[in-house]
């Protein structure tokens, strides 16, 4: 049966295999804290049994307006920051043909609200000027700044375009179930609502309509990616033993390196389609474990791209990195390397030899060179890029993750850093209320 694997035989000459099963007995309980509800943060473990818990008629609501938008819309705006964007992006970029952009057919999914970049807005609505579209907004509150922003431009901008009335058949929002600012306007102005589950934080939210409405309008089958989260719920449970239990294994593995002094852990893909994949995974582990001056720095890289701009300080750089490469095994496509007459390239020794076993021999290459540099690495590969098969690894990355919290007794579901800035933004921009600080900050960054 098909499967996903985690391989460790490429950390070994670093570790011994008994350091990461001397982890064993402290990863099961962590796997009890998480099944019993019972850990920090344990208000926010709604998504461990998440995917059991989504029912037909939920997935039946979210496809048929989905389809309600696509039959009206060439763009439907994603706005949402976060774990309110990442993980759509995440599933939809795995799952999609790299140039469908420049197809004229099918809903394209836009985002927006993840910056306050004036330029990508400004030509954002510069585009939707000449083009029917719909807007999806994001947010438990309605009042995070950034999404905030975005979607009171293009609110303002389809109202103008089409009416109030119009506007408002074409608004979908993803809130609260009773309180926030997003949920009084919806209420107000008649949007089609769906719920953030108040158990579900944004990084672990992509199996709710957060993630899942974007994905359907997309095109991909929600169904298949539920599916694929529910048999990765199934293999990460707390009654699969240590030895067989890949979230385990991998939460144990990276915690073992980071004790020996490998502090940043680089995510690696030899397939484009990953980027976002790996950005998705950089917020769910930097946000979960980054606290309490702990916590692992989540990197990314795309090989063999990146092996051409960061390959030589990975191989030669300071020895404080280990590397987490996300293999898939059967590419969607064939495509064969021809022969050319005159060889100039001197490659005419791959004729015949399909690019992905080219691929696949870099990678393997690669992985013994870092090791020979002194570079750590965990292998993960699943077998196709399908939605079955993202919806596993994105429930096993999020299953490892609150694993590997625990064991670093951090709470892997909060994130109050993150307001830190926003402090400081208001009290320059001149929020009421911020006066005096925003005078203190002023004279300190002499402005």
């Amino acid at each position: 049966m098909s499967k996903l694997q985690v391989k460790l035989n490429n950390i070994y000459q670093f570790v011994d295999a008994s350091d990461v099963l001397s982890l064993k007995n402290k990863v099961n309980d962590c796997q009890k804290l998480i099944e019993g509800k019972t850990g920090k943060g344990n208000d926010f473990l709604g998504w461990v049994t998440l995917p059991a818990e989504i029912t037909d008629d939920q997935l039946k609501s979210i496809e048929k307006v989905a389809n309600e938008l696509r039959s009206k819309s060439e763009f439907v705006v994603v706005v949402g920051i976060g774990g309110s964007y990442l993980g759509a992006k995440a599933v939809i970029e795995a799952l999609g043909n790299s140039f469908s952009m420049l197809d004229n057919g099918g809903t394209k999914v836009l985002f927006a609200g993840n910056s306050i970049c004036e330029d990508y807005h400004a030509e954002l609505l510069k585009l939707l000027d000449k083009h029917t579209y719909s807007i999806v907004v994001i947010s438990k509150s309605g009042t995070t700044t950034e999404p905030a922003i975005a979607f009171r431009l293009l609110k303002q901008h389809l109202e103008g375009k089409v009416g109030k009335t119009e506007a408002a058949s074409r608004i979908v929002a993803i809130t609260d179930q009773s309180k926030g600012a997003l949920r009084k306007l919806a209420d107000t102005e008649g949007y089609r609502t769906f719920v953030i589950p108040d158990d579900v934080g944004g990084r672990y939210s992509v199996l709710t309509p957060v993630g899942l409405l974007p994905i359907a309008i997309a095109g991909f089958d929600i169904r298949q990616m539920v599916e694929g989260a529910r048999q990765a719920m199934t293999d990460t449970s707390v009654g699969v033993p240590f030895e067989q239990n890949p979230a385990c294994q991998y939460a144990a593995a990276r915690n073992v390196l980071y004790a020996m002094g490998k502090k940043v852990e680089i995510m690696v893909n030899y397939t484009p389609k990953l980027h976002y994949v790996t950005e998705w995974w950089k917020q769910l582990y930097g946000e979960s474990e980054g606290k309490e001056n702990k916590g692992i720095f989540p990197a990314g890289v795309d090989f063999t791209t990146d092996l051409h701009s960061m390959g030589q300080y990975i191989q030669e750089g300071e020895r404080f990195i280990f590397e987490t490469v996300v293999s898939v095994e059967k590419p969607s496509h064939t495509l064969n390397i021809p022969n050319d007459p005159e060889n100039l390239d001197q490659l005419n020794f791959l004729t015949g030899k399909r690019l992905s076993e080219v691929n696949h021999m870099a990678e393997l290459g690669t992985i013994v060179a870092h090791n020979d540099g002194g570079v750590p690495c965990i292998q993960i590969t699943i077998p196709e890029l399908s939605a079955f098969w993202i919806g596993y690894l994105l429930y096993f990355f999020e299953r490892a993750c609150a694993i590997s919290g625990y064991v670093l007794d951090v709470n892997p579901f909060d994130q109050p850093g993150v307001e830190a800035y926003k402090k400081n933004m208001f009290a320059l921009l001149g929020k009421p209320g911020f006066e005096d600080e925003g005078k203190a900050l002023r004279k300190r960054l002499g402005i």
